[in-house]
C-alpha cells in the first residue's frame, strides 16, 4: 500500500499544480475524474495492444542504436502519445467545458497522468521505494511535459477553425518528440554518458511547459472579460 501511494504522490503533486494554474474558470471535477480514468485504463489498453502489434512485426534488438531510435520514437513515443491524443480529441475537446485554450492543457495533463498513475504503480510495485524516488522526477514530470505540449496545440485548435486538424496534430507530433527523445537516451545507455541527453530534453520540455502555462493563461477568454469588466 505505501509502495502505491509513493507511485501516486507525483502524479498528484502535478495534477494539483496545473489545477491551480487554471486561474480563471475551472473544469468540472468530474470531468476531470474521467479524463484520469480513461488515461489510466482506456490508453492503457490501446497502448498494450499496439505494443503487441508492433512486437510481432517488427522485432528490434536492443543493441543496434538505429533500432532503439525506431523504437524510441515510432513505436514507443508514437503508441503512447497517440493513446492520450485520442481521449482528449474525441472525449474532451468536443466537450462544452472545454470553452479556453488552456482547457487542452488541463485535460491532456489529466489523461496523461492518468497513464503515468497505472505505468508507475508497476514500475514501483516492481522496483521499489528506489524506482518511485526516481520516477517521480523523471519519468512522471516527462509525461506532465508531453501532456502540456500536446494540450497547448489542443487549446489552440479548439478555437482555429480550418486550421484545428492541423494544430491537433502538432500537438500530437510535438508530444511524440519529446517522448521520443527522452527514451531514445534511456534505450541506448550502453553508450557511456548518452543517458544525459534525456535529462536535457526533459529540461527543454520542463521550460516549454512553463511558457504554454503562461501564454495560455493569458489568452484565457475569462481573464480578457474580467479585464473589460474592471475597466
Amino acid at each position: 500500500m505505501n509502495l502505491i501511494i509513493f507511485a501516486l504522490a507525483p502524479v498528484f503533486t502535478i495534477i494539483l499544480y496545473i489545477y491551480i494554474k487554471d486561474k480563471y474558470e475551472k473544469e468540472p471535477k468530474l470531468l476531470l475524474l474521467y479524463s484520469f480514468l480513461f488515461g489510466a485504463f482506456i490508453s492503457i489498453i490501446i497502448t498494450t495492444i499496439m505494443y503487441v502489434i508492433f512486437d510481432y512485426i517488427l522485432p528490434l534488438d536492443s543493441s543496434v542504436v538505429f533500432q532503439q531510435f525506431i523504437k524510441a520514437f515510432f513505436i514507443v513515443g508514437f503508441t503512447e502519445e497517440f493513446s492520450k491524443y485520442i481521449v482528449v480529441r474525441f472525449y474532451n475537446q468536443p466537450k462544452p467545458a472545454f470553452n479556453e485554450p488552456y482547457d487542452g492543457i488541463m485535460y491532456a495533463v489529466m489523461v496523461s497522468m492518468g497513464f503515468a498513475a497505472t505505468e508507475n504503480i508497476m514500475y514501483v510495485l516492481d522496483g521499489g521505494y528506489k524506482t518511485a524516488l526516481l520516477r517521480a522526477f523523471t519519468a512522471v514530470p516527462a509525461h506532465a511535459t508531453f501532456g502540456i505540449l500536446m494540450g497547448y496545440f489542443m487549446g489552440k485548435a479548439k478555437f482555429a477553425g480550418k486550421n484545428r486538424g492541423l494544430l491537433n496534430l502538432l500537438g500530437l507530433l510535438l508530444a511524440i518528440i519529446f517522448h521520443g527523445a527522452y527514451d531514445f537516451f534511456l534505450f541506448i545507455d550502453f553508450i557511456p554518458g548518452v543517458w544525459v541527453g534525456a535529462f536535457i530534453s526533459l529540461g527543454i520540455g520542463l521550460i516549454l511547459s512553463r511558457k504554454a502555462i503562461k501564454r495560455h493563461q493569458n489568452r484565457s477568454h475569462f481573464k480578457i472579460a474580467d479585464r473589460k469588466k474592471h475597466l
